[in-house]
């Protein structure tokens, strides 16, 4: 598992240094898309600026309205490798505190934060220092002052208990070596009552591990994604009611990007 780990780790520390170096880039190496010959888009760049990724409409920036990409620093348009926008089906409000396992370049908490408003706050957690350091760079970038960026696994985030009223994810739980741990986490760090709106990459019911990971690599976001039934059981295995997994188009024969909701049940009086 720690292998597995190490590879996410290189390939996104890999994605984050494309994009602060301006180099040019291969289109491969970048995350969620790149499996089996397929890549997540081309890069270009220019002298004065980061490389930019031409995602397709499966995974990436496009995603995202324009309007969106347009309020936030390009580089963090540029490192968006997710396969859906959570915030745009997370409901939030202002004042509300939110939680974006593996953050990556910020896009999702840049979003967030605006979202929630001065009253609110945005954390990201993230295990690959380059991206924190993107994150932290698109954040002043961007005058985000409602923010924090901070190093740690989604098996185990750096927050208390009962921390925030959201957590979101973009692509990033299919990731996970310990799938089971993530969904425990999601649930100590909600407020009772709190909710959860993920963008994940999710397998139909009939596809064996063995068939998924035919469909793609697990750094690609394609083998190490969960069935329909096996993300219901596993949200309510830790207590979380409510449960729904939609999806929302197709990444790979069989396998969808789709979105995730639950919630935590609320305190009885």
């Amino acid at each position: 598992m720690s292998e597995l780990r190490e590879q996410v780790r290189d390939t996104y520390a890999a994605a984050a240094l494309r994009v602060t170096s301006g180099a040019e880039s291969d289109g491969c190496g970048c995350g969620c898309g790149c499996s089996d010959g397929g890549c997540c888009g081309s890069g270009s760049a220019s002298a004065s600026g980061p490389v930019m990724l031409e995602i397709d409409d499966t995974f990436g920036s496009a995603l995202y309205s324009a309007q969106e990409r347009g309020e936030l620093p390009m580089e963090a348009v540029a490192a968006s490798l997710g396969c859906g926008n959570p915030t745009a089906v997370a409901d939030l409000h202002a004042g509300e505190r939110v939680l974006d396992l593996g953050s990556g370049g910020g896009i999702d908490v840049l979003l967030s934060a605006r979202r929630v408003g001065p009253t609110g706050y945005a954390y990201g957690v993230d295990m690959t220092d380059e991206m924190l350091d993107l994150a932290r760079a698109n954040a002043a970038k961007a005058g985000a002052t409602n923010v924090e960026f901070v190093k740690g696994t989604i098996e185990d985030v750096p927050l208390a208990d009962g921390a925030v009223d959201v957590v979101i994810s973009n692509c990033v739980v299919n990731l996970s070596v310990d799938k089971p741990a993530v969904l425990a986490e999601m649930y100590r760090v909600l407020t009772p009552g709190g909710r959860i709106g993920i963008s994940d990459v999710v397998a139909e019911d009939h596809l064996t591990v063995a068939e998924r990971a035919e469909r793609g690599s697990f750094v690609g976001c394609i083998a190490g994604a969960l069935s329909r039934r096996e993300y219901l059981e596993g949200l309510a295995a830790v207590g979380f009611e409510g449960a729904s997994v939609e999806f929302t188009h197709e990444a790979a024969p069989g396998m969808h990007g789709a979105i995730v909701r639950a919630t935590k049940p609320a305190l009885i009086p």
